[in-house]
């Protein structure tokens, strides 16, 4: 009887903790006030990826005062960032950093087990020494994939290039996972993300349709929001924007970061400050955001501006937001109706573009700010240890130089305001 008052205690410390973890896991892991690194090799020094995730952080999350940061260096391979981290974290000082390498550290070449050696080994090397500079959050992320059209190689027989240095990303992307689950830190699966919507997007597409790139590695816009989802993923987001729900007899009601401003006959004036992530328009290019959204979940897992509708007399009805106007069934907008996957244009799209572009300028500085001067300081690492002005030096410039990185955040944070929009309820037989 004692031992089994005792077997019931510890299934239930384990319920218990079970549900905490639980819990945990479901809050995002980005809070307020971090510093968030956008880290990895040419694919990052694009801008792409890393300016979606800033943008989605600032204007979507919800989450007070995160700065981003992006390190992308092109060519450069997981024992190179090893080599520089330190160097030029200094200046940033980040709570939260995105990893993102593999692609050249695969050699482009078929897998041997020295390839994988060395990229454990260098992986190991930055998540070690992050570790030591204080870092809270390491989010691993595999490295992505090769075009199956545009990647051209014949050192991989009797696989197609393609196929064969997937294949390669893939031990890669395996590495990262086993890296995470001992490190106790998440994982970024871009790999198989994108290896998915690939193959869903051209399937329906056709094979012209890159999603890797037309040099077969680096994506257009679609393939890095792919990228961004995978990382946005990992960061624990649920993807709730917000709910606005109009009663046609009576008020309406939205959650936080929407203020309902008037409701009337089915028709409110809503004023937002958490947005929803919006797309180009281009519903078939590859190098538009929009077209890649019907093989990719992003707007149902990370992007929910919800509509529900209450006492329609109708079996339909006739919604419009902002200048779009689209029909539902009485059922759907009872259920909710997702306002920012059904509306191609949406009230906030202007604003939204005036914040990307402003971070491309950030980010842009940040490259020439790292690549061009900072990483040069290590170059002098041993006179600046023999000479306290020269480092103090070094610090001096550094600070000076963040100090405009500051006026270019905050020119990004100017653009984030709050967006007045209508919505417009109208039943019909």
């Amino acid at each position: 009887m004692k031992m089994q008052k005792s077997v019931n205690f510890v299934a239930g410390i384990a319920i218990l903790f079970a549900i905490q973890t639980s819990n945990l896991s479901a809050a995002p892991l980005i809070q307020p006030g971090d510093r968030v690194a956008v880290v990895g090799d040419s694919i990052t020094e694009q801008k792409l990826y890393s300016k979606y995730i800033e943008a989605y952080l600032l204007a979507c999350s919800g989450i007070e005062d995160v700065k981003t940061f992006q390190y992308g260096w092109g060519g450069e391979t997981a024992g190179g960032f090893a080599s520089r981290m330190e160097n030029d974290l200094a200046g940033f000082k980040p709570t939260v950093v995105t990893l993102c390498y593999g692609m050249n550290d695969g050699q482009y070449r078929p897998y041997a087990d020295d390839i994988g050696r060395n990229y454990e080994a260098n992986m190991r090397r930055i998540i070690d020494g992050l570790k030591k500079l204080g870092v809270r959050t390491i989010i691993i992320g595999s490295p992505g994939v090769v075009d199956s059209k545009y990647f051209v190689k014949n050192n991989f027989a009797p696989l197609s290039g393609a196929d064969g240095y997937n294949q390669n990303l893939g031990k890669l992307r395996d590495i990262c996972k086993k890296l995470a689950q001992e490190y106790g830190q998440p994982f970024a699966d871009v790999h198989q993300a994108m290896l998915d919507t690939m193959i869903k997007a051209k399937a329906k597409m056709g094979e012209d349709y890159d999603v890797a790139g037309k040099d077969g590695v680096h994506p257009r816009q679609n393939g890095h929001l792919v990228m961004a989802y995978a990382f946005l993923k990992a960061m624990g987001f649920d993807g709730n924007i917000g709910e606005i729900s109009v009663d046609l007899n009576g008020n309406a009601t939205a959650t936080s970061g929407h203020k309902v401003l008037s409701a009337k006959n089915g028709a409110v004036e809503i004023e937002s400050v958490k947005y929803p992530f919006c797309f180009d328009s281009d519903p078939k290019s590859p190098s538009s955001t929009r077209s890649i959204l019907p093989f990719c979940s992003f707007n149902d897992d990370l992007n929910r501006l919800t509509l529900k509708a209450k006492n329609l007399s109708k079996p339909r009805a006739r919604v419009k937001w902002g200048e779009q106007t689209k029909e539902f069934t009485k059922e759907q907008l009872t259920s909710g109706i997702n306002l920012a996957a059904e509306f191609s244009q949406t009230p906030f799209d202007e604003n939204f573009q005036n914040i990307i572009r402003a971070i491309g300028t950030k980010q842009n500085y940040e490259t020439v700010l790292i690549k061009n001067l900072i990483t040069s300081f290590r170059n002098f690492s041993n006179e600046a240890k023999n000479d306290p002005e020269l480092a103090q030096a070094f610090k001096v410039v550094t600070t000076r130089l963040m100090v405009r990185h500051s006026e270019l955040d905050k020119e990004v944070r100017q653009q984030i305001v709050p967006v007045k929009h209508t919505i417009e309820i109208v039943p019909i037989d």
